[in-house]
């Protein structure tokens, strides 16, 4: 059994008014025991003022979720063994070492929707791991290493892609990313 803890001056001092603002509930007397009318309050006793008590506000449900793009999901452990030792093929490949991050944006949302158009099931994205130490140090290291995976999860590529996670260090390690591509749904005519 717990013991409770004492109550210190400030949750007493609200604990006492929620005690006094708080009506207790009427009974339901039986037949048998109810008095014919009930006796007036005694002088000495303070009325109590009528005292509304708290009333629950409604459950209201979660918002319904929108059709928006589906979730990303992991590669899992066996299909990354696979890639990392070759049995598993990687459809297709980009490279975007020495692009600005737009121009890099445009050739990796184009890219994808081909390789998808394509029935290509993996890709290799490879993003580098930034600027060598060595060069400009005030340089910002490694952007597109950062701002590839937000651009894979976005809405606009998240039609795309299943999922994506980091390639092994055969084909590139922390500077590419394999990514898992959705089929390309057929539209039927009639």
């Amino acid at each position: 059994m717990k013991r409770s803890r004492p109550l210190g001056d400030e949750e007493r001092a609200l604990w006492d008014s929620v005690r006094r603002s708080v009506a207790p509930l009427k009974r339901k007397r039986s037949a048998a025991s109810a008095a014919p009318a009930e006796a007036p309050p005694r002088e000495d006793t303070p009325r109590r003022k009528n005292v509304k008590t708290a009333v629950p506000s409604p459950v209201v449900p979660p918002p319904a979720p929108k059709s928006g793009p589906p979730p990303l999901a992991p590669l899992g452990r066996r299909m990354k063994q696979k890639l990392a030792r070759g049995s598993e093929p990687i459809d297709a490949r980009i490279d975007l070492h020495g692009m600005t991050q737009s121009e890099a944006h445009y050739a990796l949302a184009r890219f994808l929707r081909s390789a998808q158009r394509d029935g290509a099931r993996m890709a290799l994205v490879i993003t580098g791991k930034g600027a060598r130490p060595g060069a400009d140090p005030f340089a910002e290291r490694g952007v597109l290493k950062r701002q590839v995976p937000l651009w894979l999860e976005s809405a606009e590529l998240r039609s795309i892609v299943i999922g994506f996670e980091a390639a092994s260090h055969g084909h590139g390690g922390q500077g590419a990313l394999y990514v898992r591509l959705r089929r390309e749904r057929q539209i039927k005519d009639g």
